[in-house]
């Protein structure tokens, strides 16, 4: 079982840059694929950005390519979106997701989420 806590939210104005972090509990961290996840108030939940189990391939939405940047470390059992040139429309709560096998469904592990809102 692995439990997600997402971290590093919070109110940046545009142009800005923040770094969000998943801090994981539990075993097997590293056999893990990783995302980070978006929702905007009266939107649907949409993918942000994957990492695979060693970090070998990334991938991105077209909204965010080439100006967000996920990682990992295995050994800190922690994944990071580096977030730079965000916009006003990168306002949303953000979650990051562990599965076995992409895409990760509900009852993948998710965690509470963190806010992000970006001013104008």
């Amino acid at each position: 079982q692995v439990q997600l806590v997402e971290s590093g939210g919070e109110c940046v104005q545009a142009g800005g840059s923040l770094r969000l972090s998943c801090a994981a509990s539990g075993r097997a961290f590293s056999s893990y694929a990783l995302g980070w996840f978006r929702q905007a108030p009266g939107k649907k939940r949409e993918f942000v950005a994957a990492i695979t189990w060693n970090g070998g391939n990334t991938g991105y939405a077209d909204s965010v390519k080439g100006r967000f940047t996920i990682s990992r470390e295995n050994a800190k059992n922690t994944v990071y979106l580096q977030m730079n040139d965000v916009k006003p429309e990168d306002t949303a709560i953000y979650y990051c997701a562990a599965t076995l096998e992409w895409p990760p469904t509900d009852e993948d592990h998710w965690g509470q989420g963190t806010q992000v809102t970006v001013s104008s």
